[in-house]
């Protein structure tokens, strides 16, 4: 009843502003006594190294409204990564706006502790001019995807990037080699090279099953469902997409990295081709040299069909928090420091990758090799939502390809494995 109280009147303090905003004010007499705007403060959380930005951003809104509210931003740390469990551990308590990873919506949302941007609809096209429809519109499909629960808006897009695609040297790998696994690691035999993907980590080792049709979701109870033991709706069983993923890892040219060593390891000189993610550029960049490139993941046969593989996408994302008592003003607030324009400077100012589909044509992205390889790879990829007994049992399951403990004779050992692996992931959590 306190949430719904507190949004009735944060709506109808902003259609009264609204309506003071859009009639200009008489000019005061000498006796006319000044109009006292309604006081507004808001808290804003996002990371450390975006407050600057923030500070920035929160001084421009505080600009733009100076004429309907006398507004405060107090501007603060919070981790994206660790968002979620700051704000649970009392949501009253939390900023108004804070900035958050995509995986931690859903437990957000089933605490009552993001306001619905849908429900926001008409405060926006009040303030902005455009909403909520128009708001999906200008962003990635993915990022809309992410920040949205059961057919609700509950966030808004900040910025992308958070998945993995192939580097590659292409002094060594031509950029049709590199589209497959087959020829990528024939080629890379080849010259006496190899090519780097770290399987053991249920991050990487998904996009083969992903790609086949098969899916990975998460249940109410924080459980994780798939399906990978069975056939997908493209006809292809997860003992065929198994098979691929043992081939693969069986080549001469392979080399299996270890979770969290890939950058030591494309420093090393010995890949001509790795799979990573954005946060690689740098190292990638200084072992190919001339030769740096990047492109979306390499197809792999799977069942008699070539089958693209995805990755594990991720966003991160601005949420409203559904007890600040000024609701309104707080998603004014956090549309502003994503629009555009904010995606632009936040570009400028980290490299970061825009969710907003015309600041992703800045002339700086489209010749940034590694940003517009991911921006190809959302194509292909996958919002990762899953639970925590989901790492362990993937992550073993990925080990046991590269160590060769699965065999690809071996249908029987293959389907034991993947039962086990469904059950694993689909324990309750505790």
């Amino acid at each position: 009843m306190k949430k719904v109280l507190a949004l009735i009147l944060s709506l109808l303090m902003l259609v009264s502003i609204t309506a003071c905003a859009k009639t200009p004010a008489p000019e005061p007499s000498a006796t006319d006594e000044p109009a006292k705007l309604p006081a507004v403060s808001l808290r804003l959380w996002g990371s450390e190294n975006d407050q600057e930005l923030l500070r920035d951003l929160s001084d421009k809104f505080i600009e733009q409204y100076k004429d309907a509210a006398d507004i405060t931003v107090e501007v603060g740390v919070e981790s994206e990564s660790t968002a979620k469990d700051t704000i649970l551990t009392d949501v009253e308590a939390a900023a108004d706006v804070f900035a958050f990873a995509d995986d931690q919506i859903n437990e957000l949302v089933n605490a009552g502790a993001l306001q619905s941007i849908d429900e926001m609809d008409e405060v926006l096209k009040a303030y902005t001019g455009r909403g909520v429809a128009e708001l999906k519109a200008e962003n990635n499909p993915g990022s809309v995807t992410a920040a949205t629960v059961k057919d609700t808006l509950y966030a808004i897009p900040k910025e992308g990037g958070n998945g993995f695609f192939l580097y590659y040297d292409s002094s060594v790998i031509t950029e049709e080699q590199a589209s497959s696994w087959t020829t990528l690691l024939d080629a890379a035999q080849a010259a006496g090279k190899k090519v780097g993907m770290t399987f053991a980590s249920g991050w990487y080792n998904p996009g083969f099953f992903l790609g086949a049709g098969f899916t990975c979701k998460l249940n109410e109870d924080g459980s994780t469902l798939i399906d990978w033991n069975g056939t997908s709706p493209k006809g292809i069983s997860g003992v065929d997409v198994t098979k691929a993923m043992i081939e693969i890892a069986a080549h001469p040219a392979f080399q299996a990295v270890p979770d969290g060593g890939l950058s030591s390891e494309i420093a090393s000189g010995n890949l001509c081709a790795v799979v990573s993610g954005t946060w690689d550029a740098d190292p990638a960049k200084e072992a190919f040299g001339d030769g740096y490139s990047a492109k979306v993941l390499p197809t792999f046969e799977a069942g008699g069909q070539t089958v693209q593989q995805y990755d594990f996408c991720g966003f991160k994302l601005i949420g409203i928090n559904a007890y600040s008592k000024n609701v309104g003003w707080a998603t004014l607030l956090g549309d502003f420091i994503v629009n555009e324009d904010a995606q632009r400077e936040r570009f400028a100012a980290h490299n970061s990758l825009p969710t907003n589909l015309e600041a992703l044509k800045i002339p700086e992205i489209q010749s940034n090799v590694a940003l517009m390889a991911i921006a190809a790879q959302d194509e292909f990829g996958v919002v990762q939502t899953v639970g925590g007994n989901y790492w362990g049992p993937t992550g073993t399951f990925g080990e046991m390809i590269a160590q060769g403990q699965l065999k690809a004779d071996d249908d029987a050992g293959i389907q034991e494995a993947l039962d086990l692996l469904v059950e694993g992931v689909g324990g309750p959590v505790e």
